[in-house]
């Protein structure tokens, strides 16, 4: 099995591995400081809430666990998990659970962290799935919007970037369950 190198072409950072090349869309750097302004505008909305986080698996693990050493405040964390891909870079459009929260969130303040919203869809089945469960309120942040034409809209009140119509990996993010380790976020350049 090959390992993955990282290489400098025309002051690019560019990642490869067997016959993909990755390029850098948002380096470590630019991840790192928009996790703590988001960190620090979510500990100041939420000060004497006792908020439920919950993650979105598997994309978002790595934004929750840093998102979550930013937050000054006291809080629960729960996972859901929520298939719409495969090993597809397109949705399918078809939503499933497979793996629901722990923890109840009756009366309780939710904020749902998501790695990416790309169609909407899946975000949006998530949130009228929630909503049945009597929160006191929901809120969502999202650390990638990807500029894309949807049919459905969500609000997403925390965003960390906008990013263009691209395949991205990295910071948690897979290609068939490959690079979520890279510690950037990137694209595959010969998608």
């Amino acid at each position: 099995m090959s390992e993955y190198r990282i290489i400098n072409e025309d002051g690019e950072k560019i990642l490869v591995y067997d016959n993909e090349r990755i390029k850098v869309l948002i380096d470590e750097s630019t991840l790192e400081k928009k996790v703590k302004e988001l960190g620090a505008q979510i500990t100041e909305d939420y000060r004497d809430k006792d908020p439920v986080l919950i993650s979105v698996l598997r994309g978002s693990f790595i934004f929750v666990a840093d998102l979550c050493r930013e937050l000054k405040l006291p809080l629960v964390l729960d996972f859901m998990a929520v298939a719409s891909y495969g090993d597809s870079k397109v949705s399918s459009g078809i939503v499933r659970i497979t793996k629901d929260l722990e923890f109840s969130i009756e009366a309780r303040e939710v904020l749902i962290i998501e790695d990416i919203v790309d169609s909407g869809r899946t975000l949006n089945y998530l949130v009228k799935n929630l909503i049945a469960r009597n929160p006191k309120n929901i809120e969502i942040c999202a650390l990638l919007d990807k500029n894309v034409p949807r049919k459905v809209e969500n609000r997403v009140k925390y965003k960390g970037f906008d990013i263009p119509n691209k395949f991205v990996v990295g910071y948690g993010l897979d290609y068939g369950e490959k690079y979520r380790n890279i510690p950037f976020i990137g694209y595959i350049e010969n998608e």
